[in-house]
């Protein structure tokens, strides 16, 4: 990973970076705080998954999201993140009755390589951060290996008319072609759109959200 200085991130240092920021800043002023859900829930509805589907959100830190998949009915949720402070958060808020907490890194895994299979993988602006080709494909491996036949990909990053930066990060832009052909052949497009997403500071940022089916091993 890099920062802004060009210099390469470690696994530690990234980790660092993003505790103190849900350390140091309240979550409602979180820069991807999101209280309107309709882009992911309408894509989460198009995969007609049961409420006893196994979802794996990644990067999930202290996602509102988890709640309304609680309250919807959602039993067999996955909510992973590299910062502990994040986790900690969200479990203090919502329990763990029907959520499993994994602290690990996406471009480094060691517990994740060895979950069972899930049915949707769900990520908001965490592959966008990944701007080495070695870790993104770290990442589609992961994903694609984790993923079972029949199973989602949900994904929203910045399109490519989005910010270079984000929480003082570099980032790397997205459309549902790049996308597509990072998943490969044994992946079909089911759904995708462009959406402006409002910061809590009023800014706005244009993502791609996309929905992709694992159609074959």
């Amino acid at each position: 990973m890099k920062t802004n200085s060009g210099k390469t991130d470690t696994v530690k240092d990234f980790r660092q970076h993003w505790n103190k920021k849900y350390i140091k800043t309240p979550d409602e002023e979180l820069g991807w705080y999101e209280t309107e859900l309709t882009p992911t829930l309408k894509l989460i509805s198009e995969t007609c998954l049961d409420k006893s589907s196994r979802i794996l959100i990644v990067g999930a830190g202290t996602a509102m999201l988890i709640d309304k998949l609680l309250e919807s009915g959602y039993k067999n949720l996955i909510a992973t993140d590299i910062s502990e402070v994040a986790l900690d958060k969200l479990k203090s808020r919502v329990g763990n009755e029907r959520v499993q907490y994994i602290i690990d890194d996406l471009i480094n895994p060691v517990k994740l390589k060895n979950i069972d299979p899930v049915d949707l993988w769900i990520d908001r602006a965490v592959l966008h951060f990944f701007i080495e080709e070695k870790n993104r494909e770290t990442y589609f491996k992961l994903l694609k290996n984790t993923i079972r036949k029949n199973g989602y990909a949900l994904m929203a990053q910045f399109n490519l008319s989005g910010a270079d930066t984000c929480s003082g990060l570099l980032i790397y832009k997205y459309d549902e072609k790049i996308l597509a052909a990072k998943l490969g052949k044994n992946f079909k497009l089911v759904s995708h759109f462009n959406y402006i997403y409002t910061m809590p500071s009023g800014d706005k940022r244009p993502y791609i959200y996309t929905l992709f089916k694992k159609v074959k091993n």
